[in-house]
């Protein structure tokens, strides 16, 4: 068959399978547009999951009848000043978006710039263009696309349901509110009530304001402020406390220079960053902004421009775990079982109806007989016969009539012990409220922290092999392998090349015992040829400290004299991280006056 040239028609279809692969990228494409135009408010409408009717309304600067017509022509753009694709200020920049969506549905654009007397009106549908008319339009840009995909009937068996589609929709507006809070959205169509988010406050605070109207107030309220800056490049924005988790990675938002994107790079990084924290099957929720030179990213590797190519990739992942691990040391005692309320919606004051003959006095809160108060008299409340029924047994410890304990105990952050009850839960007294700590999983942490501070401080004991183990993979994982056989040393494993495609194993970490080495190796392999690092290997060392930590800690059940429970308070208040055990669990709870006032109805 001889070559030809293809129609424009035909050429346009092509490209729009690239840019328009569903109703959301069309949504994505005109926001897009009208971000780049300067609005300051953008109205976003669709019915039948965005295939029926598409339409985005902004105030933005609107185009002139002669831009107008060379918008709808395929690389046709005013965001490239010149030839330079690396100094790229602008969401959008291949002009590609119009012509491509005209060539697969009926595209009407009616736009006002202000040095005009009226709008101008253009039509395109199927990729034929109308003549430009006159037409009313108070500013900025309507952008009306209807029954997409009417030109390329097969594409339309590949889309999901109109709900599934609608969702797609949601999600990329939200992402692009996330990224511009300066801007107000409205979301409406489908059925449902319009969703708007109104334009924030310049700054952290207004940037926090839209992130929590988006992703909620549990999110809020355990939100995180990080930041790290290092040669031109910033990382800031939001994290969640490690108690807010979610069961995939998709509560993970990321903004390269105001773009939403997905790079592995990133989601590599904040995986490491939380590594210490969660369990490996849940993900935290973050909201991350990276800002840099243009020139220091490409943005053009990517027909959609939902990803990015760094640079220096190795700058930005170790700014982003610094940040992130640097905000959560600092706010270590921070968890969402302590900062957002849980514990007093906890508290449900009983409602179901007694039975009309109750006695208090044949209550199981009522002794069987005469109990000694922790081996001494009974407190001076219930030193009367007619009280002696309200005396439910004694707890665990107390250290309530300890007259050495010094006073300004209840000044530290988690107060002094005042008892131990069911021999797992220590209850201390701050200067505003009452603090209950699991003592397991508060000394946990503390023991996993001596670990890993132990291990960075003397080293990852290693055990010399008698006899290598010689590991036979393909030559690329083995130049990657022996390109980070520094790193990986530094975790005890002694690796180095075995002449072509194979790997000879010298030493492997003692912590890890009898390891298989060959499974290990592989396992390293196949992560860094997807995310570039070695955090396998650091995961399993961290893995059997956590493991140690846990079966070398005080158990539950365990009776802890008063000294031992402030004791351990103590090391809470100097251990980082003390606000979640290993596991991601917290290990206390706090409960403010205030709320305790709330509940017995003084406040």
């Amino acid at each position: 068959m001889p070559v030809r040239q293809l129609p424009e028609t035909v050429v346009n279809r092509i490209a729009a399978g690239e840019v328009v692969e569903r109703p959301a990228s069309v949504v994505k494409e005109l926001v897009e547009n009208a971000i780049d135009a300067g609005a300051a408010r953008i109205d976003v409408f669709t019915d039948g999951g965005g295939k029926r009717r598409i339409g985005v309304t902004d105030d933005g600067a609107g185009m002139a009848k002669g831009d107008l017509a060379l918008a709808v022509n395929r690389h046709a753009t005013s965001k490239l000043e010149d030839e330079d694709l690396l100094r790229i200020h602008t969401l959008g920049f291949r002009g590609e978006a119009l012509p491509s969506i005209g060539a697969v549905a009926r595209l009407c654009i009616t736009t006002r710039d202000a040095r005009e007397p009226h709008a101008w009106s253009l039509t395109v549908e199927g990729g034929r263009k109308s003549a430009i008319t006159p037409a009313a339009l108070t500013r900025g840009t309507r952008v009306e696309v209807a029954d997409l995909f009417y030109a390329t009937p097969a594409r339309l068996k590949f889309l999901k349901t109109d709900r599934t589609e609608a969702e797609a929709i949601r999600e990329v507006v939200r992402r692009l509110a996330m990224a511009r809070p300066d801007i107000g959205f409205t979301l409406a169509g489908e059925g449902r009530a319009p969703a708007t988010w109104t334009a924030a406050l310049p700054g952290a605070a207004g940037r926090l304001t839209r992130l929590g109207d988006i992703l909620g107030g549990d999110f809020r309220s355990a939100a995180i402020a990080v930041r790290a800056e290092r040669e031109r490049v910033i990382v800031e924005g939001f994290a969640a406390a490690p108690s807010l988790t979610r069961a995939n990675a998709l509560g993970q938002y990321l903004f390269v220079n105001g773009r939403p994107v997905r790079d592995k790079l990133i989601l590599g990084a904040v995986r490491a960053a939380y590594s210490d924290y969660l369990p490996r099957d849940r993900h935290p929720v973050v909201a991350l902004f990276v800002t840099t030179d243009p020139q220091e990213v490409d943005a053009n590797v990517h027909p959609a421009k939902t990803e990015v190519r760094f640079r220096n990739a190795g700058l930005v992942r170790a700014l982003i775990v610094h940040a992130l691990k640097e905000g959560l040391a600092r706010e270590g005692r921070r968890t969402a079982a302590n900062s957002d309320g849980a514990v007093l919606t906890a508290f449900r004051p009983a409602t179901s109806p007694r039975p009309a003959d109750w006695d208090w006095r044949q209550s199981p809160a009522s002794p069987a007989g005469g109990r000694p108060w922790m081996g001494g008299p009974p407190a001076t409340a219930f030193a009367e016969a007619g009280q002696t029924a309200f005396d439910v047994g004694a707890p665990s410890a107390d250290v309530r009539f300890d007259a050495h304990l010094p006073m300004d105990l209840i000044d530290r952050p988690l107060g002094a012990a005042r008892t131990q009850i069911h021999e797992t839960y220590i209850v201390s007294q701050t200067r505003d409220g009452l603090i209950v700590v699991d003592q397991h999983a508060a000394h946990e942490r503390i023991v996993y922290e001596r670990l890993k501070a132990a291990l960075e401080r003397d080293g990852v004991q290693r055990q010399i092999l008698l006899i290598p183990d010689i590991i036979e993979l393909d030559e690329a994982t083995v130049e990657k392998l022996t390109d980070r056989a520094t790193e990986l040393k530094k975790f005890g494993l002694a690796i180095e090349s075995f002449g072509p495609g194979a790997v000879a194993v010298r030493e492997t970490p003692s912590l890890l015992g009898k390891t298989n080495a060959a499974a290990l190796l592989r396992d390293l392999a196949e992560h860094m040829a997807e995310w570039d690092e070695t955090l396998p290997l650091e995961r399993r060392l961290m893995h059997v400290a956590a493991t140690m930590a846990c079966h070398g800690s005080v158990r539950a059940g365990r009776i802890l004299k008063p000294e031992e429970m402030n004791a351990l308070l103590r090391e809470m208040e100097a251990t980082p991280n003390s606000g979640q055990c290993n596991h991601g669990r917290p290990t206390y709870v706090e409960l403010k006056l205030a709320d305790i006032e709330k509940l017995f109805g003084r406040r």
